[in-house]
């Protein structure tokens, strides 16, 4: 099954924490993860940076952390489910009795996403990934 295409399925990780260099270290000496440092995707130059999660000996990132977007808020892992199409699922949560927490969004070279929080409190983001040139029929 490839994640980043089948709707429905788990496809991305992402812990926003008040600290990602302890984070690193931590989760990297727990798990044998590597940690990658790159430039926040569509942010401007002085964002802070995006670091990308591989597992132990592999080339494909598992997931990302980042710094916490507002002061205040708690560190927190995040799960993305990967959608057919970002804004008929949004409405469809809504229609279901969902909050959107933040709104139909495009991260460039990325994807559409949303995150959403269920009936019950449960937070999940959404997302359809961009078709990469490679990957077209």
């Amino acid at each position: 099954m490839e994640v980043f295409k089948t709707h429905g399925a788990f496809s991305w990780s992402e812990l926003m924490t008040t600290d990602t260099k302890k984070a690193s270290e931590f989760y990297g000496k727990l798990f044998g993860w590597t940690i990658e440092t790159m430039p926040m995707p569509g942010g401007p130059a002085d964002a802070p940076p995006y670091h990308v999660i591989k597992a132990r000996g592999a080339d494909d990132a598992i997931g990302g952390m980042m710094a916490c977007p507002q002061q205040g808020m708690p560190p927190a892992w995040g799960i993305y489910v990967t959608v057919d199409n970002v804004d008929e699922t949004v409405a469809q949560a809504k229609a279901m009795g969902a909050k959107v927490l933040m709104d139909v969004m495009d991260v460039p070279t990325v994807g559409r996403m949303a995150t959403i929080q269920d009936p019950q409190g449960a937070v999940i983001s959404v997302i359809t990934y961009v078709e990469m040139p490679d990957e077209k029929k």
